[in-house]
């Protein structure tokens, strides 16, 4: 096969970073149990898990097998698909739970390492099955009919905007909201040292978001992804098309995130009378917007991006909010806590950092 740039690889990259933090957080504390790192090899299957865990440890590794087998195809490396995917994602399971024999909250399972090899295979076989019924061939039609030729950076982060959505956030659609739990997480680093009084103090506490803030940032929230498709999308029609679709995918994730906080019987809760104006809002900026070139779609993201951060950040998260992260943190979510949220945390600033290489020439957009 033809070896062509993808996506996979950088989101293989980021998924890896994901799995080692879903692995050994909380990441401590750290201590020598006094057995051999190998020891949960031999020791009989483990008497107590429950249905959760199974498909949690194998769905977990299901993008990572799929991921590295789709860009050992799209690399031209296809003969050797199996062994590039299967290897790497089995010797990471196994590497990870050999760290867990020294995270006292956490414990190494040859269970859990079977489920992982398991879900990798899936993803890998999944990948391989795609490509031998010409779908991968299918997808790069599309991508070259839809997208501009160097379009992976825009691709990458736009597939991780959904999985960004499904941590609980105190706005619908409000990514990178760092500010609050920085300056706790600083004031714990540093305290009982002398640079704690050189951390700057705000002089007055954080509040909830005042009803048009918290307007501009749901609309915000939904304006940068789409201005962010519109620097790889050129055609009027197609752009069109990927804001009926944005829409509907960010609706359905923070539908399903407000589910999984909440339960199914409250999975609408957030869409309001309010909200739903809101949505309309977004959708009509964005259909008002569809003409603009390229590079002057990554300039508007750009400053959207500044005013969107500078409000989310001036709030507080609330009592209730804590409420929920407690559910996230303490319950069954905690393995995809640490993924879910740094996602939740970073995306913004991974997409200003990637705009602001677009608008300086980086990239070329047309």
């Amino acid at each position: 096969m033809q070896t062509h740039k993808t996506a996979a690889w950088p989101l293989a990259q980021v998924y890896l970073g994901l799995i080692v933090y879903a692995s050994l957080y909380p990441f401590g504390p750290w201590r020598d149990q006094g057995v051999a790192v190998w020891s949960f090899l031999t020791v009989p299957w483990p008497k107590y898990w429950t249905g959760f865990d199974v498909v949690s440890n194998v769905l977990g590794y299901v993008p990572m097998g799929f991921l590295l087998a789709l860009s050992a195809l799209r690399t031209g490396r296809g003969r050797r698909v199996f062994l590039l995917a299967l290897l790497p994602a089995s010797l990471l399971s196994l590497g990870l739970e050999s760290c867990q024999v020294f995270l006292t909250n956490r414990v190494a399972s040859n269970l859990d390492l079977v489920l992982n090899i398991v879900g990798a295979s899936l993803g890998c076989l999944f990948a391989w099955s795609l490509e031998k019924l010409g779908w991968l061939q299918r997808w790069e039609r599309f991508r070259a009919d839809w997208f501009v030729e160097d379009a992976r950076g825009a691709l990458v982060l736009l597939a991780l905007w959904p999985a960004a959505l499904l941590f609980p956030t105190t706005v619908p659609f409000g990514l990178g909201q760092v500010l609050e739990r920085l300056e706790l997480a600083l004031a714990e680093l540093l305290q009982d040292s002398p640079f704690l009084d050189w951390l700057p103090l705000r002089d007055v506490e954080l509040q909830p978001l005042l009803p048009l803030a918290l307007a501009m940032c749901v609309v915000f929230g939904l304006l940068i992804p789409g201005l962010l498709g519109y620097g790889v999308i050129q055609q009027t029609g197609k752009r069109l098309w990927f804001v009926v679709w944005l829409l509907a995918i960010g609706a359905s994730t923070v539908t399903l995130s407000a589910a999984l906080s909440f339960g199914p019987e409250h999975a609408w809760s957030w869409l309001n009378g309010p909200m739903q104006k809101l949505l309309l809002t977004a959708g009509v900026l964005l259909f008002a917007l569809v003409g603009l070139a390229p590079r002057a779609a990554a300039a508007l993201a750009v400053l959207a991006l500044g005013i969107y951060l500078s409000l989310i950040n001036q709030s507080g998260s609330g009592p209730y909010f804590d409420q929920t992260l407690f559910l996230w943190e303490q319950g069954r979510f905690i393995r995809f806590h640490g993924v879910a949220q740094w996602l939740g945390w970073l995306w913004p600033f991974a997409c200003l950092a990637y705009l602001l290489g677009r608008v300086g020439g980086r990239g070329r957009p047309n």
